[in-house]
């Protein structure tokens, strides 16, 4: 077992994004870029994790901590190119890790395999190896140049290449390997003898070789390098993700009936047989269980869905849902915070925030639990086999009791036993002919004036 230190490097401003966010905390697939990256380095056997961020970047820090409490962080205060910002990490580099691994924060797609094939040279003795890719247009990477067995002599760059160099279409994919042993002693040979008077990663190739050490290549797909450095290609990089996720979903036994138009989260959790209609999108801290159906336009974010219940179309679930086996949610039905046991249906137009519906209940359309008085939310418990008349208000707090019955149109203020009906609405009064002599006198009064 080889141990393996990760340097992801997320100190960029991201300028060209426009944003007061930094980069690497735009989000894909609900999560920031940088959470990606991290989760991508722990699932590669990272041994020890090091975060580069830039000076007062304290939400990044936090993020990082967030996802992964064991990483060290380490400031670049002065942006002087890729090899400075490396060396930021100079502490965790004098550890002599075996291998190490530089990441980039803004670049997430990248396949925990990938990482394994990127380290497999330093196992056979190289003190390098780089990340490679094919684009169909090269233009602006810089290439990596092989001799003819294949090893790497140097990266240069498009604008220093020779016309021979340009025709390379093998270009930098930025994401590198290092043999940890040497590692310190190479990045400290990079100097900044260059136009921007920076220290560039790309040096440690020629430095190496200088050194009598061997530089390799991996290549990855390009779908996995893709870099953000504007909206544009957060976009792209968006899809690329979801196309990974829709097919992870119906290789794991979901039916997506039309995959292009359902975004997930990246924590999504799908059951075997759980049916997707089309136009459905995941927030963050979804779980289905099997069988269960999201009908057509639905939103689901932070809610639990139960085996075979049913939800949509045109439904909504918010934070704090938890849906029990068999729940019917229909269209135009809120749900938040709420726990809905087993064979409840809220079938039509309702709302239903901070409450507990007890098993079997059914709630009518147009029922609202009233959970807020504009300075706190209550909570309304409705026990099982409960009958909610349609467009009855449940103000909160209030408990209705097992199978209990609220007339339609009811305003429910106080504590309902169980079996007991209520009604809680004004006594209707018929007055004969009056409508007639309403609508006689307001004609009058619309009648023109001579």
């Amino acid at each position: 077992m080889r141990q393996l230190l990760v340097i992801v490097l997320a100190a960029g401003e991201g300028t060209r994004m426009l944003s007061a966010l930094p980069k690497v905390l735009h989000r894909l697939a609900g999560r920031p870029m940088v959470s990606h990256v991290l989760d991508t380095a722990l699932a590669a056997g990272a041994a020890h994790l090091a975060v580069v961020v830039g000076p007062g970047h304290e939400a990044v820090a936090a993020e990082v901590r967030r996802v992964a409490p064991e990483a060290e962080l380490f400031v670049q205060s002065e942006r002087r190119g890729t090899a400075h910002a490396v060396l930021a990490a100079r502490e965790a580099l004098a550890r002599g890790y075996d291998d190490v691994v530089v990441m980039y924060g803004d670049t997430p797609l990248v396949r925990i395999e990938t990482i394994g094939e990127l380290r497999g040279p330093l196992a056979g003795g190289a003190a390098v190896s780089v990340l490679g890719f094919r684009p169909d247009d090269p233009t602006g990477y810089g290439r990596l140049v092989t001799d003819g067995d294949g090893a790497l002599v140097a990266i240069r760059e498009h604008k220093e290449a020779s016309p021979e160099e340009l025709a390379v279409g093998l270009c930098n994919a930025g994401l590198m390997a290092l043999d940890g042993r040497a590692a310190l002693d190479i990045l400290q040979s990079v100097g900044d003898a260059n136009a921007k008077k920076e220290f560039y990663l790309t040096d440690v190739v020629e430095i190496a070789r200088a050194l009598g050490r061997a530089a390799a290549v991996c290549e990855a797909a390009v779908e996995e390098v893709v870099g953000v450095n504007s909206r544009a290609q957060l976009a792209e990089a968006e899809a690329i993700l979801q196309a990974r996720l829709r097919r992870h979903a119906m290789d794991n036994g979901a039916t997506l009936v039309a995959p292009e138009t359902v975004f997930f989260s990246a924590d999504t959790k799908l059951g075997r047989d759980v049916v997707i209609e089309p136009n459905v999108f995941f927030g963050p801290g979804v779980s289905v269980e099997e069988g269960a159906t999201i009908r057509a336009f639905s939103h689901v974010e932070g809610a639990h869905v139960g085996a075979g219940a049913i939800v949509g179309p045109f439904a909504r679930l918010r934070p704090g849902a938890e849906l029990g086996e068999g729940v019917h949610v229909g269209n135009f039905v809120e749900i938040k915070a709420s726990d809905l046991a087993p064979g409840v249906k809220v079938n039509h137009l309702s709302y239903v925030g901070d409450s507990s519906v007890g098993a079997n209940t059914n709630i009518g359309a147009g029922t609202i639990t009233c959970n807020y008085d504009g300075f706190r939310k209550h909570r309304t418990t409705i026990g099982a086999n409960a009958f909610i008349g349609t467009n009855s208000l449940l103000v909160a707090p209030v408990t209705v009791g097992d199978g209990a019955y609220l007339g339609t149109g009811s305003v429910i203020t106080e504590d309902v036993p169980a079996d007991a009906l209520a009604i809680g609405r004004a006594r209707q009064v018929n007055k004969p002919g009056l409508a007639k002599r309403l609508r006689e006198r307001l004609s009058a009064g619309l009648a023109p004036k001579k």
